[in-house]
């Protein structure tokens, strides 16, 4: 193993049948609360298996057809998105949670290439969209109506009285295999159109047991769950991690509703709280530190968490924030900070390290290799970061020239550029798409970014500066700063500041190359809408 190969620990046994994992910590649970939501609705663990094994009958019988594999849930997180997807998966169908912030015709390819026939959804949700889907709709409260007596005394004997054992063997769980699909995920676009991406079993346990392994989920623990299930993150680790652990799950349908979110997290007492920079900024700006009293943990990740806002949240709320880093090919959690007071094992006690997305979680390893000729290089060189475990997916749905372009053997290109310290701890320098060739030199977009928002101070609420590359004849790419506040800093003299602090020639915008804009294009997962940015510039600089 070289130098630049890490791995947290040796790879250990997954209890990869999550399906079955589920109805056991339903029961573990019993009648303490297991999941809440911002409406008000409270389940028990007794509750929510109760209310999973009705509506499984329910969509077994009227919905579903036997050979159907792939279902779309059209729902932001709540209660009955949690339900949906767990009934989906005793069913041993595969949960394609829809991306409901972008395009009709987006959500329509991907409806498209996972052959979803069915979407569940419901009518305040289609009534917000307004959107005309290729595939058959389902409303919840329809099935309601369709659900028989005989479905709730079943499903009342099955929770109360029926063997884990019995259950499994019932629903087939048993016929479940490690490398069965649990979902199929689309990529964000950030960078272009979705790609589906197929996680299995195994992918999803490892991610979730290994995040548990080093940070010891405790029955008093509870999930903030603000991130989409069509968020791989959300789809992990605040659904399965919180359905498969001891620990209990409070969502909010809408990550960008601070006042709510709070009355959440006091109402659930909230202990991990997982988001973005962005969704940072708004806590700050919205919430009371008596309310965020309970939070233990708060792990970002998606974009690089500027060291003043880590500051500002740490005095406000008494924790500081931790970096983690995946992405949805990867399950997605690849790596992560871990606060001392929550560290179990002797690899997780070597703490955190500022600046740095933390060291790769149990059976991920981590490399960089040369950006010329990819070869695997030593501790703290810069380049591609590449990444293999059980974490990694086989491939993206029906794309196998993709997939070939991002797998190097085991090992996943994730288009990250950055190094491997010698203890394992991973940098993110920046994403080869945040790049711009300049005079034959590469100039990350990230730090030219930070070296700004460095000068301008002050405000972390919201993010204000962002930059991209734009063709150039005689350079070949310009970098473009779109902001929407520079401080009063007029550009002139922000580029006479960034040469006194001695950056190169090439890392510094030309006065006309700062654009005022409205807003800074973010997804709706809280990521800067790259493709967005890059759009936004052309149009301001007239090269479309």
């Amino acid at each position: 193993m070289t130098a630049s190969v890490t791995s947290s620990q040796t790879p250990i046994q997954w209890d990869w049948n999550l399906p079955r994992l589920f109805i056991r910590r339903c029961r573990e649970k019993g009648s303490g609360i297991k999941i809440y939501d911002s409406a008000g609705t409270r389940m028990s663990g007794n509750d929510l298996l109760l209310r999973t094994l009705a509506l499984k009958r329910i969509i077994d019988r009227e919905v579903l057809s036997a050979d159907e594999k792939n279902v779309g849930v059209l729902l932001p997180p709540t209660a009955a998105a949690v339900v949906v997807n767990m009934a989906l998966a005793l069913s041993r169908k595969v949960a394609v949670n829809l991306n409901y912030t972008v395009s009709e015709s987006i959500i329509n390819r991907c409806i498209e290439q996972a052959d979803i026939k069915h979407v569940l959804t419901s009518r305040k949700v289609m009534d917000k969209l307004s959107m005309k889907l290729d595939a058959e709709i389902v409303y919840m409260e329809d099935l309601k109506d369709k659900a028989r007596n005989s479905d709730k005394i079943m499903a009342y004997l099955q929770t109360k009285f029926m063997p884990e054992s019995l259950l499994a063997s019932g629903f087939q769980l048993n016929k479940n295999k490690p490398d069965d699909y649990l979902t199929i995920i689309f990529t964000s676009g950030s960078t272009g159109i979705p790609k589906g991406v197929p996680l299995t079993l195994t992918n999803i346990a490892s991610n979730v047991q290994g995040f548990d392994t080093i940070i010891g989920v405790k029955d008093s623990d509870c999930f903030l769950g603000i991130l989409p299930f069509f968020h791989s993150f959300g789809f992990t680790v605040t659904l399965w991690g919180a359905m498969t652990t001891p620990a209990s799950g409070a969502y909010h349908y809408n990550p960008l509703e601070p006042k709510q979110i709070a009355k959440l997290i006091e109402a659930s007492k909230s202990t991990v709280v997982l988001g973005t920079p962005t969704f940072l900024r708004g806590f700050l700006k919205r919430i009371e530190p008596e309310q965020f009293k309970t939070v233990e943990v708060v792990v970002v990740g998606a974009e690089k968490m500027p060291i003043p806002l880590a500051d500002a949240f740490q005095e406000r709320f008494g924790v500081r924030p931790i970096e983690g880093y995946g992405a949805t090919e990867l399950s997605p959690v690849v790596a992560v900070n871990v606060p001392p007071n929550r560290a179990l094992t002797p690899e997780a006690k070597k703490g955190t390290r500022e600046g740095s997305v933390g060291r790769p979680i149990p059976g991920v390893r981590a490399r960089a290799v040369s950006l010329d000729d990819g070869h695997v290089l030593g501790p703290d060189e810069t380049g591609m970061l590449e990444f293999a475990g059980p974490n990694v997916m086989h491939g993206y749905l029906h794309q196998p020239e993709l997939t070939a372009k991002v797998m190097n053997g085991e090992w996943y290109i994730s288009g990250d550029v950055g190094h491997v310290d010698a203890d394992g701890f991973i940098y993110i320098t920046g994403r080869e798409s945040r790049f711009s060739k300049i005079g034959g030199e590469m100039v990350p977009h990230i730090q030219v970014e930070e070296e700004i928002t460095a000068l301008v101070g002050g405000n972390e609420e919201t993010m204000t500066v962002a930059v991209t590359g734009v063709p150039d004849e005689k350079k070949g790419e310009r970098l473009i700063v779109l902001y929407t506040n520079l401080n009063g800093i007029e550009p002139a003299e922000m580029v006479k500041r960034l040469i006194a602090a001695g950056h190169p020639a090439i890392y510094i915008p030309s006065a006309d190359s700062f654009i005022p804009v409205d807003a800074i294009p973010i997804l709706g997962t809280g990521k800067l809408d790259l493709r967005g940015l890059k759009q936004l510039a052309l149009e301001k600089t007239g090269n479309q």
